[in-house]
């Protein structure tokens, strides 16, 4: 299978292979020089060196963000007006006042859909399908790609994990898995609030009274002891342990591991662009982690309910699960703890500076940081939620989770910017542009843009082959 082929259908990839043995030229009449060179810069637009993750879970409504719909019926229309972007054709709502800066680095993809039956109602499920690319459910627990990429391509900093999960809180981040591969892969998670001024990862340094010289004496007799382990079924060996038992030493010992997650070293005023609230200063600290090597990072920045905000502690009243599953009152000033509410209680409205107030602050600032810095070049940036919210406000003035279509963001690594991809109907209920790309597609796309190889597979600890993102091709616009 060559690099176009897995941007293909099955079935695409079948009547390209037809035309090419019927004619002799490549792709729409292209000779074979010019499509080997095509793919040529395919791959070199397409270079990713790390990735990193926003993950706004709980389905974020697109109509009230990326895909404003300003003639969908009075009822059901957002109270957000909607704004022009310095990007022609591309317009947002006013919520993303302040990301409408930096549209000339995004590409806005409206056209996201789930089409798997059983996900839709499941946040779990729906969570684990964003982190794996796989809908959950097969015979086999699909990894995280962020543990795929971990996996085989490690960390550029041998001092730090792969893949880092932060902070990791929520019940959701629980469906994060390393999957069929070894522990070793699993995602490391920072826990608590790195808005908290008294905020460490915790176990980040040896236990008081061992000294580096004295722990890696005992590193060195624990090896000598090491008499091997028993072979998996498929002669191969459990290496397992022994990788993290490496991968620990390195970030018990090596003082950059703290300063990779030690924001006091970054300016007042770099801190105060992000936000100074928990999800401003998750996305900087993701910036920083990328900076410092780590291969693949996954945001899950939702709001606690004992918080802060300006460096300053705050208490987010009725806000008990502050993701974006805005059953109820999604236009709340406030809390949606409404009389008669249901499964929307426990967080804030959508226009809030706990939700949509913080995300267009740290997101603007994330990007335009990133770009200065030069990180653009070579990290992918995802924006992502599981599924979006019904085009129609339910009688508790909320909207419910909707499959059919929804909104992800990209940028860097040779995403094009200034991009919008895809469309919906007036009312953005369903797709009706020709391009439609589901979750497996969003992986593909992730895999291809590190140069992982997926007609390789991987093998489980029984050596059952796997395929990455099996169902998905790399969605060509970002490329």
């Amino acid at each position: 299978m060559d690099i176009l082929d897995r941007f293909l259908s099955p079935r695409q990839q079948d009547g390209r292979r037809r035309f090419l043995r019927r004619t002799g030229f490549g792709v729409l009449g292209w000779s074979a020089a010019e499509l080997v060179l095509l793919e040529q810069q395919v791959r070199a637009a397409g270079v990713a060196r790390r990735v990193l993750v926003l993950f706004e879970q709980g389905g974020v409504s697109h109509i009230d963000t990326w895909d404003p719909k300003p003639d969908a019926p009075t009822e059901h229309r957002s109270p957000f007006k909607t704004m022009s972007t310095p990007v022609d054709g591309l317009q947002v709502t006013e919520l993303l006042k302040q990301s409408s800066a930096v549209t000339r680095h995004l590409t806005v993809v409206r056209c996201m859909t789930q089409p798997t039956p059983g996900i839709g109602n499941s946040h779990p499920k729906g969570s684990q399908y964003v982190l794996s690319g796989e809908a959950p459910g097969g015979p086999i627990e699909m990894p995280d790609i962020g543990s795929v990429v971990a996996s085989l391509q490690g960390s550029d900093a041998p001092h730090l994990p792969g893949h880092v999960m932060l902070p990791g809180n929520s019940e959701q981040a629980g469906v994060s898995t390393p999957g069929f591969l070894s522990a070793a892969n699993t995602a490391f998670r920072t826990g608590g609030s790195p808005a908290d001024p008294k905020w460490t990862v915790p176990n980040l340094g040896l236990v008081g009274g061992i000294g580096a010289e004295r722990f890696t004496e005992r590193r060195k007799l624990l090896a000598s002891l090491d008499t091997g382990l028993l072979p998996a079924r498929g002669g191969k060996p459990v290496k397992a342990l022994g990788s993290l038992m490496d991968q620990a030493s390195d970030m018990l010992t090596n003082p950059l591991t703290r300063k990779a997650f030690d924001l006091s070293s970054e300016s007042s005023k770099v801190r105060e662009r992000y936000g100074l609230g928990h999800r401003g200063q998750c996305y900087l600290l993701a910036r920083k982690l990328i900076e410092s090597g780590v291969r693949f990072v996954t945001v899950d920045p939702r709001e606690p309910l004992n918080s802060y905000r300006d460096g300053k502690p705050v208490r987010f009243d009725g806000g008990g699960n502050m993701n974006w599953d805005h059953h109820d009152a999604i236009y709340s000033t406030s809390h949606t703890n409404i009389k008669g509410g249901g499964a929307g209680g426990g967080r804030w409205g959508i226009g809030t500076w706990p939700m949509m107030g913080s995300l267009d602050q740290a997101f603007s600032a994330l990007i335009s940081d990133m770009s200065d810095r030069g990180l653009l070049k070579d990290t992918l940036v995802c924006l992502v939620t599981e599924f979006g919210r019904t085009p129609k406000v339910n009688e508790r003035q909320g909207r419910d989770h909707w499959t059919p279509a929804f909104t992800f963001v990209f940028a860097g690594a040779g995403v094009p910017g200034g991009q919008v991809v895809g469309s919906t109907d007036k009312e953005g209920g369903y797709i009706t542009s020709s391009a439609a790309y589901t979750i497996d597609d969003y992986a593909a796309t992730v895999y291809e843009k590190l140069g992982i190889d997926r007609s390789k597979p991987l093998h489980t600890p029984v050596n059952r082959p796997i395929y990455l993102a099996a169902h998905g091709r790399p969605i060509p616009e970002l490329f």
